[in-house]
Order: C-alpha cells, then sequence, then structure tokens
C-alpha cells in the first residue's frame, strides 16, 4: 500500500460573487426557459443543459465526462437585462446609500473623524474605548446625519427606503425613484479604505456587487428533477424559479430593443426583481410569496438553509444514518446490566464488518454456510478488487465459502457479545446514549434491564429505542472504552449512582434482608449460583425446627468486598421511627439493619453500592449490583408480594374518625366565614380580607387531608404491602396511599382553589356563594370507595392543568437545552488544567477551582473525608494518634489538595479519634481517590456543563409563584426563573430585594419602619384621597388640584412640604397651598389631553424614597428586622440612611453588573441559578453553575446564553449559522471576508471532520523513515 498524504480542509473563506467570477465559473449561459423537448431531451441552453451536470445514471456529463456519481454538477448563468438588486444584502446597501455622498461617494464623515477610527482599527487591541465591532455603527449614526458632504461640500438629499426593494430620494425638484443601475454606478465609487472602516474586505466583497448583472445558476445537482410514477416530469422549486426568471429576462430583452414605453419597461423591472427576491428567499415581507400550482409556498435558497429540516440542521448537523434499527422496548431483569436483548429480526438485518484472517477463517466458512437467512450468518463478502457479493444470489453457499481468503470482508450479523449503542430520544445527557453488549432474543421488542430505565428516562408503556452497530474498530473500542453502562453508573450531573435497584428489586431487597427471613441451606446456594458466587459457602447462621439455615443478610453479605466497612440510616427505620445508622457492615458481613432504597437505590448519592462504584471500581460495583439483583429478583418471585384492593381496608372505626375529622375541619372553615362576614377575622400583614380567609380554609383543609392520610396509614400494619413499597422507596409515598384509603383532598388550578367557571360559583351544582368547601373542589372521598360525579370532575379539572403544563415545559425546557449546548459546546479542558474555548480565551483558570471531574466524584466532593475515617475507626486498634502526629500526616499527604478539602479532612480526623496507622490509611486512601477524581485534558466540561443544567430542566415545574409566608412578594421560580438567569434578562419579572439594616437599626421596629418609609417610594398618587378623580379634579384647561390625604401622610411619613419639593422643578404651573389641598395653576391654557398628561406626570412624581421599589415589607429573621421590597434599585437604596452596605441583596443580576461590577454579578448569578434548582430539589454540581457563569460574565460584560449573547458571539460563521438566523449570518460573513477556521465542535460536524473534543484534541504525528 502507498502512503497517501490524507487532505483536511484548513478553512472556508466567504465571499460576495463579482459578476466576472459569476461568469468565469459558468459553463453554459442560460437562455431557454424550457427544460426538456418533445423527446424528453434537456434542451440545448436550457436549465437542465447537459453542460449543467447529469442526473440519469450512465449519461456522461458534457462539461467533465463524468458519470452521475463522480461529475458534482457545474455552474451556469444568465445574462440579467437589467442589473438588480441581492436580497440578502438589501439592509447594507440602504446603509451605504444613507452613509456615502451621492455624487463623491465618500463616507460623509470628514476625514479627522475616519483617521481617528482607522487609528483605533489599527492598534488591534482586544479592548479599547470602542470595540472593533462598533465602528461601523458609529460611523454610519454620524453619516446619516451629515446634511453636506464634508469632502466635496454637495447637497444631500433624505433617502427613502421602501420594503423590499424600493429606493427614492427626495429632491427639489420631487422624488425620484434611484434604479439599480444609479446605485450601482455610485457604489463603483466607493474607495476601499473607506469599506475597510466600515469591516467589509473590499478583496471578497465590493458593494457594487450587491446588485446583480448576471445570475449564477446552480448545477442540475442541487435540483434534480423526478420522474413521478405516472411517467411525469416534476421539477424542482428552484427549476421552477429559475424558468420565471428567465421568461421576464427574455421578455425585458425584447421590449428594450423594440423601444416599449419606459412605463411598461420599468414594470417588467420591478417584475425581475421580484421573480429574484424570491427565488433567493420566499418570505420577504411586503411582498406576496411565490406559489407552486398546487398552492404551496415555493422553497427557494433561503428556505432550503433554514431551520429545523434545512441544510445546516438537517442534512449537515445531524442526519440519518445507516446501520440503525427502532423498535419497542421491554423489560427483562434476566439480563446482565449492560446487555441489550436483540431481536433475531434485527440481527439479521444489522451486519458488522470483519475481515477474514487466519484465526477466524473457519468461523468464518461456518456463517458463510449459514448464509443471509440464518442467524448467525453473513449477508454480503466484499473481495480485495472491491467487488460485493450479496449472498441471497447465491445458490451454492458451500462453494464460496470454500474460495474464503484471508483479506476479504465479510458483512456478519450481529451476535453475541458485539457492542452496539442504545440510545432514547430525547437525548438530554450523556447517559441517553450508551454501549450494551448485544444479546440476540427470539420476539421483536428490544429487551433492557429495567435498572437500566432511570438514565433513559424510559419507560415500557410503549417507549421505542434506538440501536445504532459502530462499524469500524476504532469506533468500537471507543464505545467500549469510554460508554459502556458500567462506566457510567455515577450521573455526571451530582455524583450519585444513577442507576440502582428500583421497584421490586428494593422491596425485595428489604424482605431478603429482614430479620426474620430465613433460607433453607438449597436455596441459600441456589440463590448463591444465580448471583454468580463461586467460593466455599459460609456457615449457616441460625437455626429452624428443619434443621441449620442462612438468613437472609449473610445471603448479602456474600457479594461484598472482603473489606468493606460501612454505616448508614435506612429509609425503612427512617419512615418506622427506628434508630439511625441502622445498617452496619464490617468486614463485607452486614450485621444490622435492612436493605432499602438508601443503600441500593438509584439516584441515592452516599449509598453502598456508590460506595462500592467509587472505592473498588465500575466493574466491580456493577458485578454487585447485578449479582444483587438477580438473586433479589428470584427471592421476591418465590416470596410472593402483591398489593390489590385488599391491602387497603380500613377498619370502620378509622373510617368513621376520618369522616369525623374532615367534619370537624368543615365547622372550623364554617366559623371562619362567619367571622369573614362579620368583619372580626384576623388579618394577617400584607393580606385583604377575603385573601386571609381564603388561606386559613385551605391551610385547614390540607390539614385534614393530611390527618386523613396519617388516620388511613397508621391502620394498616408493618407487613401491608403498600407500606413496605412506600417505606422502603420501591415506589409511592404515604401521601399515595393516603390517598387510595383516606381521602383526596383539594383540587386546585394555578395554585388556587375552585374559584371561578359560572358567575360566582364553579359549576352549577351549587347554590352562588357557598362557602362550603365541597363547592370549591374538596374532595373527601378516596379512590377505593370511589369519587361522585362531582368530586370527579373536579379532580378532572385539577387533573387536565397538569398535562397542559407538561406540555409547554417541555418546549420551554427543550429550547433552553438547545441554546445552553451551543454556547457551551466548544468549550473544554486543556493540559494546563484552564477551561478555554477553542481560540484559546480562558473561561476558568482550573476547573471548578479544584478541577475534580463531577463523574469520578463522591457526592461533588473528591472524596468523602468523614466517611473514609469512620470506615477506618471499624476496624482501627492501637492508641490515639497525638495531635503533631496528625498534623504532620496532614501536611504530607493534603499538599495537593484545595483550601476547603484539606479543611474537611483534617476536620474528619480529630474527630475520628484514630490511631496513627489509621490516620495514614484514612490519608493514602483520600490522596489515591483525590488523584482517580481529577478532570481528564480534552474533558468536553462545556457540554457536560449544558446538559446537567438543561435536563432537569424537564422536571422542574413550571410557574410557581411561591409566597415566601406573604403575599407581599411573587417571586418567579422554577423553570421561567432559570430561562430568565441564562437569557442575563435586564429586567427581571418579579425584582425584589433583602435589605439588610446596620447595627443600630436592626434590633429597633421603629427605627426599622423609618428606614423602610425612605426606601419606599411614594409617589403624589399615593398620597391623595381616594380616587384621581376625588383625589385630584380637574377642570381640563387651567388648574389641577390635588387633595392630599391626612391619614395616607402619616403613614408614609411624608409633609406637604416634602410634595411641593418634590413638584417645584416642573415650570409648567405655578403651585399654591391651602392646608391640605394643592392647587396647581397651569401656566398655559391646554387642551384636555395635555392637561391630563400634566396631571399623570404630576401624580407619578416620587415624592420620597427610591424609585422602582413598589411595596415593602418588614421581617424578624434571628431577632433582627429585614425590609424585603418588591421592585429593585440597588443604586440607590445603597444612598438611604440605616441599612447595612454590605448586606443588600436583589435578584436583578444585571442591575448588580452595573452597580457592583462583574464579579458581583457572577457571585449572584451563582447563587440564584442554585437557589432556583435547589428550590425544586433538583441537585446540580455546584462546577457546573459556576461555568455557566464564569462564561456569562467571562467577557467583562453580561452575556446571554443565546443568539445575542454567546452563540452569537462565536468566531465561528458556520457554527453561528447552524444555531440560528442562518442566511443574514452567511451573507454577513462575506461581506466580512471571514475565514471559518474549523476550530469548534459545530463547524467540524458539518464538514465531517473529526471534532477536537475528548479522543478528538489529540493529534498524532507519525515519522515515516524514507527507504534508501
Amino acid at each position: 500500500m502507498s502512503v497517501q498524504a490524507i487532505k483536511a480542509i484548513d478553512g472556508i473563506r466567504f465571499s460576495v460573487w463579482s459578476p466576472t467570477e459569476i461568469r468565469k465559473y459558468s459553463v453554459a449561459e442560460i437562455t431557454a426557459p424550457e427544460t426538456y423537448d418533445e423527446d424528453g431531451m434537456p434542451v440545448q441552453g436550457g436549465l437542465m443543459d447537459g453542460r449543467l451536470g447529469t442526473l440519469e445514471p450512465g449519461q456522461k456529463c458534457l462539461t467533465c465526462g463524468n458519470t452521475a456519481a463522480r461529475c458534482p454538477g457545474h455552474f451556469g448563468h444568465i445574462e440579467l437585462a437589467e442589473p438588480i438588486l441581492h436580497i440578502a444584502f438589501i439592509d447594507n446597501i440602504y446603509k451605504l446609500l444613507q452613509s456615502t455622498c451621492r455624487s463623491c461617494a465618500r463616507l460623509k464623515v470628514p476625514q479627522e473623524d475616519l483617521n481617528a477610527f482607522q487609528k483605533i482599527k489599527d492598534k488591534h487591541a482586544a479592548y479599547t474605548v470602542i470595540s472593533q465591532k462598533r465602528i461601523p455603527e458609529q460611523i454610519i449614526e454620524k453619516a446619516k446625519k451629515a446634511k453636506e458632504c464634508p469632502h466635496c461640500g454637495k447637497t444631500q438629499y433624505e433617502l427613502v427606503f421602501t420594503k423590499p426593494t424600493i429606493f427614492v430620494e427626495k429632491t427639489e425638484i420631487g422624488e425620484h425613484r434611484l434604479l439599480p443601475i444609479t446605485i450601482r454606478e455610485r457604489f463603483t465609487q466607493i474607495l476601499d479604505a473607506d469599506l475597510t472602516l466600515l469591516s467589509y474586505d473590499p478583496i471578497t466583497a465590493r458593494p457594487e456587487w450587491f446588485i446583480l448583472q448576471a445570475l449564477p445558476v446552480p448545477p442540475v445537482t442541487v435540483r434534480p428533477s423526478i420522474i413521478l410514477e405516472t411517467g411525469i416530469r416534476s421539477e424542482d422549486d428552484l427549476t421552477h424559479k429559475m424558468v420565471d426568471i428567465i421568461r421576464v429576462n427574455q421578455r425585458l430583452k425584447e421590449s428594450k430593443e423594440a423601444g416599449t414605453p419606459p412605463l411598461i419597461v420599468q414594470d417588467l423591472v420591478d417584475l425581475l426583481q421580484y421573480h429574484s427576491t424570491t427565488y433567493f428567499d420566499n418570505e420577504v415581507s411586503g411582498i406576496p410569496q411565490a406559489h407552486h400550482r398546487s398552492g404551496r409556498p415555493l422553497k427557494t435558497l433561503t428556505q432550503r438553509l433554514k431551520g429545523k429540516e434545512g441544510r445546516f440542521r438537517g442534512s449537515l448537523s445531524g442526519k440519518r444514518v445507516d446501520f440503525s434499527s427502532r423498535t419497542v422496548i421491554s423489560p427483562d431483569p434476566n439480563l446482565d446490566l449492560s446487555e441489550v436483548g436483540v431481536p433475531e429480526q434485527v440481527a439479521m438485518k444489522l451486519t458488522i464488518p470483519e475481515i477474514v484472517t487466519d484465526w477466524n477463517i473457519d468461523r468464518m466458512r461456518k456463517l458463510v454456510i449459514n448464509g443471509p437467512e440464518k442467524h448467525p450468518g453473513v449477508n454480503y463478502i466484499v473481495r480485495p478488487d472491491g467487488v460485493k457479493i450479496r449472498l441471497d444470489f447465491v445458490e451454492d453457499r458451500s462453494t464460496i465459502a470454500e474460495t474464503l481468503e484471508v483479506g476479504y470482508l465479510i458483512e456478519r450479523h450481529l451476535s453475541d457479545g458485539d457492542i452496539v449503542m442504545f440510545n432514547r430520544q430525547p437525548s438530554l445527557h450523556q447517559m441517553s446514549i450508551m454501549a450494551h453488549y448485544v444479546r440476540v432474543l427470539p420476539g421483536k421488542t428490544f429487551r433492557l434491564h429495567p435498572s437500566v430505565c432511570p438514565p433513559y428516562n424510559a419507560d415500557f408503556d410503549g417507549d421505542e429505542m434506538n440501536l445504532h452497530v459502530p462499524q469500524s474498530e476504532e469506533a468500537r473500542a471507543e464505545a467500549i472504552l469510554l460508554m459502556r453502562v458500567q462506566d457510567q453508573l455515577i450521573s455526571p450531573r451530582y455524583g450519585g449512582p444513577i442507576i440502582g435497584a428500583l421497584r421490586d428489586f428494593v422491596t425485595g431487597a428489604y424482605l431478603l434482608t429482614k430479620d426474620d427471613t430465613t433460607l433453607s441451606v438449597q436455596e441459600f446456594s441456589n440463590y448463591a449460583m444465580l448471583g454468580g458466587y463461586t467460593d466455599a459457602l459460609p456457615k449457616p447462621g441460625t437455626k429452624t425446627k428443619d434443621g441449620p439455615a442462612y438468613t437472609g443478610k449473610q445471603l448479602f453479605s456474600l457479594f461484598l468486598p472482603k473489606d468493606f466497612n460501612y454505616v448508614l440510616t435506612s429509609k425503612w427505620s427512617k419512615g418506622t421511627k427506628g434508630p439511625e445508622k441502622d445498617v452496619v457492615i464490617k468486614n463485607g458481613e452486614l450485621i444490622s439493619g435492612v436493605i432499602d432504597k438508601t443503600s441500593i437505590g438509584a439516584e441515592e448519592p452516599e449509598s453502598v453500592l456508590h460506595r462500592i462504584t467509587k472505592d473498588y471500581g465500575n466493574e466491580v460495583g456493577k458485578s454487585f449490583l447485578n449479582s444483587i439483583l438477580i438473586m433479589v429478583k428470584q427471592f421476591i418471585t418465590h416470596y410472593g408480594f402483591s398489593y390489590g384492593y385488599g391491602d387497603l381496608e380500613v377498619p370502620e372505626k378509622n373510617v368513621q374518625q376520618i369522616l369525623d375529622d374532615i367534619k370537624a375541619t368543615y365547622d372550623t372553615v364554617a366559623d371562619l366565614s362567619d367571622q369573614y362576614e362579620k368583619g372580626t377575622l384576623k388579618l394577617t400583614r400584607g393580606m385583604k380580607a377575603e385573601e386571609a380567609l381564603e388561606a386559613y380554609i385551605v391551610n385547614e383543609l390540607g390539614k385534614a387531608r393530611e390527618k386523613a392520610g396519617a388516620t388511613a396509614n397508621d391502620s394498616l400494619d408493618d407487613s401491608n404491602a403498600g407500606k413496605i413499597m412506600a417505606t422502603t422507596g420501591a415506589r409511592g409515598s404515604a401521601l399515595n396511599v393516603g390517598q387510595m384509603a383516606g381521602a383526596l383532598g383539594q383540587q386546585s388550578r394555578r395554585g388556587n382553589r375552585m374559584s371561578f367557571g359560572y358567575s360566582n360559583r364553579a359549576l352549577t351544582h351549587y347554590q352562588e356563594h357557598d362557602s362550603n368547601p365541597d363547592a370549591h373542589g374538596f374532595v373527601k372521598s378516596n379512590y377505593r370507595t370511589g369519587l361522585t360525579a362531582l368530586e370527579f370532575f373536579f379532580h378532572a379539572m385539577g387533573g387536565r392543568e397538569g398535562l397542559v403544563d407538561t406540555a409547554v415545559r417541555t418546549q420551554q425546557s427543550g429550547y433552553m437545552q438547545r441554546r445552553l449546548i451551543n454556547a457551551l459546546e466548544h468549550i473544554r479542558l486543556e493540559y494546563d488544567g484552564t477551561v478555554r474555548d477553542p481560540h484559546g480565551h480562558i473561561v476558568q483558570f482550573l476547573y471548578g477551582e479544584d478541577g475534580i471531574d463531577v463523574q469520578k466524584s463522591d457526592h461533588g466532593e473528591a472524596f468523602n473525608a468523614s466517611r473514609l475515617a469512620e470506615s477506618q475507626t471499624m476496624t482501627d486498634s492501637g492508641k490515639k494518634a497525638t495531635k503533631e502526629e496528625m498534623e504532620t500526616l496532614t501536611k504530607k499527604y493534603t499538599k495537593t489538595f484545595n483550601p476547603r478539602l484539606t479543611e474537611l479532612v483534617i476536620d474528619a480526623l480529630h474527630k475520628s479519634n484514630l490511631s496513627k496507622e489509621g490516620v495514614e490509611a484514612v490519608c493514602k486512601k483520600g490522596l489515591s481517590l483525590y488523584n482517580k477524581a481529577k478532570v481528564e485534558p480534552g474533558q468536553a466540561v462545556g457540554i457536560v456543563t449544558a446538559q446537567s443544567i438543561g435536563e432537569p430542566g424537564t422536571q422542574m415545574t413550571l410557574r410557581t409563584f411561591h409566597f415566601a409566608g406573604i403575599k407581599e412578594r411573587n417571586v418567579t421560580l422554577g423553570l421561567p426563573r432559570l430561562i430568565e438567569l441564562v437569557d442575563a434578562r435586564k429586567k427581571p419579572v418579579t425584582p425584589t430585594m433583602d435589605i439588610y439594616l446596620d447595627e443600630e437599626s436592626k434590633k429597633s421596629r421603629e427605627k426599622a419602619i423609618e428606614v423602610a418609609r425612605n426606601v419606599l417610594q411614594t409617589k403624589v398618587s399615593a398620597l391623595i384621597t381616594g380616587n384621581i378623580n376625588e383625589g385630584a379634579p380637574t377642570d381640563y384647561s387651567t388648574n389641577i388640584q390635588l387633595i392630599l390625604s391626612p391619614n395616607r401622610l402619616k403613614e408614609r411619613g411624608c409633609s406637604v412640604a416634602e410634595v411641593e419639593a418634590a413638584l417645584s422643578s416642573n415650570k409648567k404651573f405655578k403651585i399654591e397651598i391651602t392646608g391640605e389641598l394643592i392647587t396647581l395653576n397651569l401656566v398655559d391654557e391646554a387642551d384636555t389631553a395635555t392637561a391630563i398628561a400634566i396631571r399623570n406626570k404630576v401624580l407619578n412624581t416620587t415624592v420620597k424614597g427610591v424609585p422602582d421599589i413598589e411595596r415593602v415589607t418588614l421581617v424578624q429573621k434571628d431577632d433582627e428586622w429585614v425590609i424585603q421590597t418588591t421592585g429593585s434599585n440597588i443604586a440607590k437604596v445603597l444612598e438611604v440612611k440605616g441599612i447595612d452596605k454590605k448586606n443588600v441583596r436583589t435578584n436583578n443580576v444585571f442591575e448588580i453588573a452595573g452597580t457592583l461590577g462583574i464579579e458581583a454579578a457572577r457571585n449572584s448569578l451563582i447563587n440564584e441559578l442554585n437557589h432556583t434548582l435547589g428550590d425544586q430539589g433538583l441537585e446540580v454540581d455546584n462546577r457546573y453553575i459556576m461555568l455557566v457563569s464564569d462564561l456569562m460574565c467571562s467577557r467583562g460584560y453580561m452575556q446571554q446564553i443565546g443568539r445575542h449573547g454567546i452563540a452569537g458571539t462565536k468566531d465561528s460563521v458556520l457554527a453561528r449559522a447552524a444555531f440560528e438566523i442562518t442566511v443574514p449570518t452567511i451573507a454577513h460573513a462575506a461581506l466580512m471576508g471571514e475565514v471559518e477556521q474549523l476550530k469548534g465542535i459545530t463547524e467540524n460536524v458539518i464538514v465531517g471532520s473529526n471534532i477536537p473534543i475528548g479522543s478528538g484534541t489529540v493529534d498524532l504525528y507519525m515519522q515515516v523513515s524514507k527507504k534508501k
């Protein structure tokens, strides 16, 4: 084999085609609007001219002489009779016309200004007063305003642009239209120097090229014509459009030659302009779309590139692939965790290429004899000379098997032990696609182990999954190294196991390890064998009347590593109020406690499974889980575990008690309603009377449901199946049991009771203004006894909301995830431990500030020091280490740790009372774990981050306004808040502040109120009596009166003088004051509208306090007073006396960036993101939140994660075009002559190169010695 150099694309330069280039590249001028003649042959000079390439197999191209397979197609061109404007550059044409002189075509900016800009440009500094990108904007702004040209002194006229393509100049004589030909002439005179200032590249894009004189005709390969079943040819949309252009162009040419009146010619020019505009983009606003004769709009050039189905996203970034299959999935607990059951039908269609060698030739011959019909067989044989033999058509396969030689390639069926990639959409994180080993099984579904569902988020209610077969040896090796199920046991989102026991496995483990479970020697041996235990069996630990027996705990202990020590509290113990730390494992023996979800459950950090996986490696963790699961499955199958209607029987006296409790609650509610009617209801701060009543009632009814649930729950004994499942964490909760056996409780809509529907009632079955809880959707039946029709209807109302919410949520979070991925995809970890983008800009100096990979970490820490010490204590002997010994050891081992980790280690050791040897053992173990947990260079930290924040988004509730105990402050939470944060919005939907007070004010309520009054914005409108017309009457022409209310003045701590002072700056009126009455006499007599406008302005004037702060509430936190506000204005609040300037918080991150600087904004962003995710109970590691915040703040100002921020300022043209706004991006790149350097991810996927992330960061260079 000869050594040949592999060529790789170095870069792609974008440019605008000049007419000369169009003609140079063209192989034929296209003049005929016909495509094919009567015989079905392409017309010479028509759109399907043979010189443009060929479509029919076997036909040769007239230009390059290749067949359809090899010929790439060639461009033709149309000579246009009149120049026309290119729609993609229409904005640039407009800007240039506005900013250049109409006679000398210079920029209408004085030369010295231009020189100053040029100087900034020549500096090439990263940060200048005016950033490089802003120079063109500033020049255009200045030039637009110039009334005459500073270079030649000619007067400039106003330009009117009528979308999409008409320019009109207003001269003294009148308006006259600028024709493309005039525009072109103007543009040819523009100097290159002026263009470079506007950041055009004159070499790749001269402005006169924006006016087309020749139109390129794309090759036929771009617009193939197809023959339908009926034998009719159907042309592509582009061809249809080109036909229109040629027709009009011909007519225009003829009309001009014939000397037709200019008006008609102008109409034809406009028509030509219309056709070429819609040829480039069929969705231009302001002109009708071009339609196919069937009535659908044509898909022209822009539509081909745009959007999800367009060229970039649909055919380049992601495309359909071969060697893939898809079918329904079903569970099979007998499989290994890392296996996938593949139906025989699928295995016989998907093939794996294997080269025949001396070692496998006999096996291959057998496979070939089996052929394509019998599994395991072969579908194709490829000879070294490239001939492919399809075995379907070979009669005698044994002869062909004999002719097999070393070096043949055979494509054999998928068979047991092959590695494949299994995936379920939506693929929200790494674990949505994992590598499994094949197990060919009968049937028609893919089988997978139920425990592998959580990472895929799959269930068996009809989900379908995809299976892909990697074809090359490298791909298979990479899948085995990086993607196997066992390497994904720990989720990178929070550093805890995501694969573990679920549902019945948990129940089974509990039943097996219960104190009273005994197994006969026979059963024990069988289970041990099932779990793959091969050593000698231990001695039976107990006796029954049938002789010696084993305990269930012994069976579990067989599979624990022999030196494993651990203590934890089981869910069962928590749920039954048992002792803490009840599960004790010493030297690999389960001594006490039961195994449930806390020990081996999925998504349970700090569990036994987590420990084993971390301390002994993934392989051990997987085999441990495998053995336990298969054994527990068999045990629970034999044990018999079922749950039915009978398990929900609640004794009569408990049923009665539930009914009595509910009745008592109803009485309380009636009592509250009475108090409300009489007006004696005790009010809570910040609530109106009806709001307070509602809050009390909801609270009472909530208690009623809980009580009913508790009563029902307590009536069931500990052996009840439902209770076991809820308590061990297998499935369900006490709430579910309570609703099945107790009462369903209040149904809610948007967080409120059902109050609206018909007028003053929820349903017509009730009286108007009925205060009975039944009328507002309180369901007192339970699922076991069944709901009444009305209850059922209320329940359905509540249920519908859940469905709508889910649908909205998936879509919202999907888009957020897409933006996150796009903004972060190219961010990776370099060899020096920094996190950078492909151009070497540093985002973080040390990943996550400690360089630990969350997936290899221990619930976010490099290792858990206190756990290590605790396990060591169990087996430790010898006298306690002295302080000095401890210090020397910790100094020695913790050199490389970050300060926080060092502190944790020292703390844990001091608490543990270990001997010197013990301390050393812990330190050694810790150091080795720390080194293992380090993040590796090339790691795609950006993508993992985006996935770890995006994936929980789907689980988030949508709109929750949670009132922090008070109705005063509405706070946006959940998904909308998350989106708001990554969007770097200027102003959150619900801005709020927490203002802490200084030493003297924080203890006394009076002083706090004083400060609060100074903070709260008081407008004039808040001080007048009653509504506007009572408090501020006006005669609508000469005067406005303000009648101030003494109570309100007192409440807000304002005086009439302060109001006067606030209004005195306004020059439109004179002020007269008599007591509480202020009369404003207007200086000029005004009409009604003006008077009202002045009045509104007056009412909105701030008298005292901080603008934008609409409400304040005083709250007592740890016996100090804190002011909580609705509305936020940190710069002004900091000026108020009596507040602690170091402790003012706002949720408006953008404002913080403007006031306190970018570092403060970064910290605030981290806090806000943490709170938003934390409030939903979603655990996302801090490192990810830090990376997102660091990236958003990395430029020194807040950037959004989206097309106006990070994703839109990427250096790569292709990556920007593939994300959103495709065509304008490419047009802009052509103007600036940008070069695509292919350094990021998307770009390389598009051109089909290796992506520079993970194993793609490494380049191997090999010296080939030259033979003498």
